[in-house]
């Protein structure tokens, strides 16, 4: 149930991760958070979203949605496998169940 988002392309820029997707997340105005406790005090798509990033990722310390754009700062620096574990987070956030 739900869809997976498509991801169009991933880019690390230094400790950030720049996700474009084929799916608006929100409307012109962007969402920014920095910590669970912090995403966790809202509840809008993108807060939930920040919430899976962070537990997903301890190292992951800076969530910003904006749009159809995903920005996630990390304290060190993206290697191949948590690029693909967030990436992979985004992709199935509106799935319910995987396969």
């Amino acid at each position: 149930m739900g869809q997976t988002i498509e991801i169009k392309k991933v880019t690390p820029v230094g400790r950030v991760l720049v996700v474009d997707t084929d799916r608006s997340l929100t409307g012109q105005d962007g969402e920014s958070f920095t910590g669970s406790q912090t995403a966790g005090q809202v509840d809008t798509f993108p807060a939930r979203l920040a919430v899976r990033l962070f537990e997903a990722d301890s190292e992951v310390d800076y969530v910003h949605v904006m749009s159809n754009t995903v920005s996630i700062r990390r304290r060190t620096d993206w290697d191949e496998a948590s690029m693909t574990a967030s990436s992979e987070v985004v992709a199935e956030f509106f799935r319910v169940y995987t396969d």
